[in-house]
C-alpha cells in the first residue's frame, strides 16, 4: 500500500524528499533513514505547513511577535512570563478542522497497518533543529506511548507550543537566532517495545577521535538513557575493526517499560544480576556499532544515533533506529586523533542527545 502524502502530513515512507523546511531536522532525518532501507520504525510527518497555518488562521503570529519583541535574554523573568502565554494560547486555541482531517486520516492510516492498535511517540521537529552548525537538539519536546487520537492531537500542540518554552527562546536569543520564519514539524511514529537501547556517537566525544565509536546503553526504554536518569553500560569501539577498547558497565538501577494495563510506561527496578551484566550481548554491541558506522557513511559526518532493540521482533532484525543527527561539537574541527582508554561518563552524549522527554499520564 502506497502511504498517503498531503501537503499537511507526509508519511516517512511515502516516496517524498527530505525537505527541511517542510519537516523539520528530525522528520527530514527519518525521511532520509527511511529512504535508504535503515530500520526506521512507521509514521508520519505533521508538516511545518500544518503549523504555519495554524500560527496564522489563529492569529497568533501577531501574539508571538509582541512577546518577543525586545526581550532580553538576561531577563529570565520576562521570558518565563512571554513563553507561558505562547504556549498557552498554541494549547488553547482551536485548529481549524482542515488540519484536524489531515491528522486523523493519517492517524487511521498508520493505525491501519497492525493488527492491533499500537502507541506512538510524538516528537517535535523544529527548523532550526539539527543543523550542521547549531545543536538545537533538546530544545523542544518528546511524547511517549500515546495511544488514544485525541491524546496525539493535543501532544501535536503542546510540541508546537515546547517551540517557545524559556529556554528555547532564550537559546535562540543567545545564540542570535531570528523567531521570524522559524517553524515546527512533529513525529508520529510508532513505539519501540525495547529491551535496551541507548545512544551511539561515531567519535569519541570526548577528545573528537573518529576512529572511535561510543555506545552507551541501558534496560528497557531509551529515554533513561538520554536523560541521564541511569548510569549506563559504556562501550567504546574501534571503528575500522569494530572491536572492543573498553567498557564500563553501568549500575543502570531503573529501566523505563511498557504496562498495557496502565496504556503506558512505568519505571521499574532492575534487579541486582542484570545491573552487574552488560545489556548488550557481543553480537547486539557489534549491530549497533555497525548502524551507527551505516549512518556515518550515508550522511558523510560523524553521527548521534538513537536506537533499540525491539523484544516484539525476531533476532537479527529487532535493532532499530529511532534517530540520527549531526555530531556539532567537533565535526568542523580539525581531526586529531589520539589514544584514549577513559571511558566516558553519559552527561557526554546526553547534552548533545538529550530532549525534553515527558510521559504522559494515562
Amino acid at each position: 500500500m502506497t502511504a498517503t502524502s498531503t501537503r499537511y502530513v507526509q508519511f516517512f515512507d511515502g516516496g517524498i524528499a527530505p525537505e527541511h523546511d517542510l519537516l523539520g531536522g528530525k522528520c527530514a532525518s527519518l525521511v532520509t533513514m527511511t529512504a535508504a532501507g535503515m530500520p526506521v520504525p512507521p509514521g508520519f510527518a505533521v508538516t511545518t505547513a500544518t503549523y504555519d497555518e495554524f500560527i496564522e488562521s489563529t492569529g497568533l503570529s501577531e501574539l508571538i511577535a509582541e512577546q518577543l519583541a525586545g526581550l532580553d535574554a538576561d531577563d529570565v523573568t520576562s521570558v518565563d512570563r512571554a513563553s507561558q502565554l505562547i504556549r498557552d494560547r498554541i494549547c488553547e486555541s482551536p485548529v481549524p478542522e482542515h488540519l484536524r482531517q489531515a491528522v486523523i486520516d493519517a492517524w487511521a492510516e498508520l493505525q491501519g497497518r497492525f493488527s492491533e492498535p499500537v502507541p506512538v511517540a510524538v516528537r517535535s521537529s523544529a527548523t532550526a533543529e539539527d543543523l550542521p552548525d547549531a545543536s538545537f537538539a533538546g530544545q523542544q519536546d518528546t511524547y511517549l506511548w500515546l495511544i488514544d487520537e485525541a491524546d496525539v492531537h493535543q501532544h501535536i500542540r503542546m510540541c508546537w507550543a515546547s517551540l517557545y518554552t524559556s529556554r528555547a527562546i532564550m537559546y535562540r536569543l543567545k545564540n542570535n537566532i531570528e523567531d521570524e520564519g522559524l517553524s515546527m514539524a512533529v513525529a508520529v511514529q510508532k513505539m519501540v517495545s525495547a529491551e535496551s537501547a541507548g545512544v551511539a556517537i561515531t567519535m569519541n566525544p570526548s577528545t573528537g577521535d573518529r576512529s572511535k565509536i561510543v555506545i552507551d546503553a541501558s534496560w528497557g526504554i531509551g529515554e533513561a538513557v538520554v536523560s541521564g536518569h541511569v548510569t549506563p553500560d559504556n562501550i567504546m569501539l574501534d571503528k575500522i575493526m569494530t572491536t572492543i577498547v573498553s567498557e564500563h558497565i553501568g549500575d543502570k538501577h531503573i529501566e523505563l517499560v511498557p504496562d498495557p494495563a496502565q496504556r503506558g510506561l512505568i519505571e521499574l527496578e532492575v534487579d541486582e544480576a542484570r545491573r552487574r551484566v552488560r545489556c548488550l550481548s557481543d553480537a547486539q554491541v557489534m549491530q549497533v556499532a555497525e548502524l551507527a558506522k551505516r549512518a556515518e557513511k550515508h550522511y558523510g559526518t560523524p553521527q548521534d544515533i538513537e536506537w533499540a532493540i525491539d523484544r516484539d521482533l525476531p533476532a537479527g532484525e529487532n535493532l532499530l533506529l529511532l534517530q540520527a543527527r549531526p555530531e556539532t561539537i567537533h565535526s568542523n574541527k580539525p581531526q586529531e586523533p589520539k589514544a584514549v582508554t577513559a571511558t566516558i561518563g553519559v552527561s557526554s552524549l546526553t547534552s548533545m542527545l538529550t530532549g525534553s522527554i515527558r510521559i504522559p499520564n494515562q
